[in-house]
């Protein structure tokens, strides 16, 4: 998925997700299953996980390779990467740490456009780099090690469709 595709995809995506989390009522946002998140609690994880992804590709280049240095294969594609993800989620893999939002968290209405300034900067961010910097360099991920910046955004995508289904179900 070349840059143009992948900007498209995370606009796209957490769009529709905003649209969905908006739809609900005040009892569908707050119900959650016994050990689950409630939609609020999954918007606010999405911004969570979404902001250190934007924040990183505010960085140059230089100074990503310094702190967390280059890939030394080849990107994985977006099927690889998700079948990844959901092998550790099936091996327990959970959120942790400052990915978990609190019992209380801010308003669907903060939150949604907080994610949507959130997404519209790292759109324009990914224009920072070149395709080849994408499949180079390297972010570390909290489940899946060292993503490349290519699979981080393939999974930013996935990640958001991911929470979209949780809603659903």
């Amino acid at each position: 998925m070349e840059k143009h595709e992948l900007k498209r995809l995370v606009l796209l995506e957490h769009s529709n997700y905003i649209k969905s989390i908006q739809s609900l009522n005040d009892g569908q946002l707050l119900i959650a299953s016994p050990g689950k998140w409630n939609a609020v609690q999954l918007l606010d994880h999405i911004v969570r996980s979404v902001s250190p992804v934007s924040l990183a590709l505010s960085l140059p280049a230089f100074l990503l390779r310094l702190i967390f240095g280059t890939a030394n294969r080849k990107s994985r594609s977006y099927e690889e990467l998700v079948a990844r993800y959901h092998s550790k989620l099936k091996a327990g893999g959970r959120a942790s740490g400052r990915f978990v939002p609190p019992p209380k968290t801010d308003s669907v209405e903060k939150l949604s456009t907080n994610l949507s300034k959130v997404v519209q900067a790292l759109t324009r961010r990914i224009d920072r780099f070149s395709e080849t910097q994408l499949d180079q360099l390297i972010l570390p991920h909290p489940l899946l090690g060292k993503l490349t910046l290519r699979e981080m955004l393939y999974f930013t995508i996935y990640h958001v469709q991911h929470h979209q289904k949780q809603l659903i179900s």
